[in-house]
């Protein structure tokens, strides 16, 4: 088995919190820099929004740069966002984020996860325990679910069947 990055969203989230200047991570090569989506944005949307029925993010983005691909899973076209945060103001939950938004030209805090010597850096330069390497698959009954076939997520899905 393969090593695989485990992300642990709520540790991450919390480091930032704490006003850390998050790491970002992306896989290269892509064709416009300024069109990144980091693996953080990737998986907040798709495993910390909670998929609104009516998105009002999508709803507001007077660009309509925000909209749902097959599965649900909201999607931002970074050639068409215009970096209002309209969304972030509206998300009930939280899940949209104004550092998204930002452009950020401090390169050393981006880091290539094709690269293993950038990976090792993006862990060092990520808030304490919050991404490691491990030799595992996605396990939904401890919250791991897979971004893709490198990237292991870790965090408590919303499930609008369950009663609180």
């Amino acid at each position: 088995m393969s090593k695989k990055l485990l992300i642990d969203l709520a540790k991450y989230l919390e480091g930032i919190d704490k006003n850390q200047s998050p790491a970002e991570a992306v896989f290269f090569p892509v064709t416009n820099f300024h069109g990144l989506k980091t693996i953080r944005e990737l998986a907040v949307f798709r495993f910390t929004c909670r998929k609104c029925e009516d998105a009002p993010c999508i709803n507001v983005c007077p660009a309509d740069a925000l909209e749902k691909d097959e599965e649900g899973i909201i999607v931002r076209a970074i050639n068409l966002c215009i970096s209002c945060k309209s969304c972030v103001t509206i998300c009930p939950f939280g899940t949209m984020m104004t550092d998204f938004f930002e452009f950020k030209k401090d390169r050393n805090k981006i880091f290539d996860l094709t690269d293993d010597s950038q990976l090792e850096q993006f862990i060092r330069n990520s808030p304490e325990g919050a991404v490691t390497l491990v030799e595992m698959n996605e396990n939904p009954g401890e919250n791991i679910y897979s971004l893709n076939e490198k990237i292991l997520v870790k965090e408590l899905l919303w499930d609008i069947n369950k009663t609180q």
